[in-house]
């Protein structure tokens, strides 16, 4: 039996991912993690849609010490999430240290587990945002760290590092679940389902991607299929 483990946050990439992964292995497992995050309510939206999608388990993993450790604008009130607009110099303050080296590394563990060959993730370098942890340099060096420290071959997969936004509403789109990640998702950093607040920079790639998809699905579809094998 084929199983993975899905990195599951309730947002359109991670959705995205579980809904490919769906249709490509016996047994699909989702986590998410409970680290304080500023709104709990991703929390919510990962267990309502790891069960409207058919995972065949959701685990909430507490995580509460990296709320202690990282600071930034989606673990404390105090910090304001900057709105697309502003000016960013350095890190945005919307990057969690460390946040996806625990992520990936105990989802490797929980991987382990339940016998599981692959932690999908859907981190993604093509928009990026500053953030060094969605690099696939670091995903690469990470999973052969794990590798090694584990003593099993469990392979971190990333089915939306070369995607764009465009490109991951045509793969949603693909498998006919273009309207569940549009509202039923949350992206957004100030915690709004579905289309967003429309001012924080994941608000204005999410929608800037589905603008171009729209404009041009076949396009769109035509790159996506050339570059992810689909048919």
């Amino acid at each position: 039996m084929k199983r993975a483990v899905v990195v599951f946050s309730g947002g359109q990439d991670s959705t995205t991912c579980l809904i490919q992964a769906l249709t490509q292995y016996d047994e699909v497992h989702c986590i998410t993690f409970d680290y304080g995050q500023r709104h709990r309510v991703e929390i919510e939206v990962a267990s309502d849609l790891a069960r409207r999608l058919g995972a065949a388990a959701h685990k909430v993993l507490d995580v509460g010490i990296l709320n202690e450790l990282a600071v930034s604008s989606l673990t404390r009130d105090n910090i304001p999430v900057p709105k697309y607009s502003e000016d960013v110099q350095g890190l945005p303050a919307t990057f969690v240290p460390g946040r996806n080296i625990l992520f990936l590394t105990l989802a490797a563990i929980y991987a382990y587990q339940v016998e599981a060959g692959v932690v999908i993730t859907g981190v993604c370098e093509t928009d990026f945002s500053g953030y060094p942890d969605c690099r696939d340099e670091f995903v690469k060096s990470l999973n052969h760290a794990v590798t090694l420290g584990i003593a099993r071959d469990i392979r971190f997969v990333t089915p939306l590092m070369w995607l764009n936004k465009a490109e991951t509403w045509a793969l949603a789109d693909y498998y006919h679940q273009l309207d569940t990640v549009r509202h039923h998702t949350l992206t957004c950093y100030n915690g709004i389902k579905g289309e967003g607040c429309g001012e924080c920079a994941a608000c204005h790639l999410r929608a800037n991607g589905l603008s171009e998809y729209q404009a041009d699905p076949a396009g769109l579809m035509a790159t996506l299929k050339q570059k992810t094998g689909l048919s």
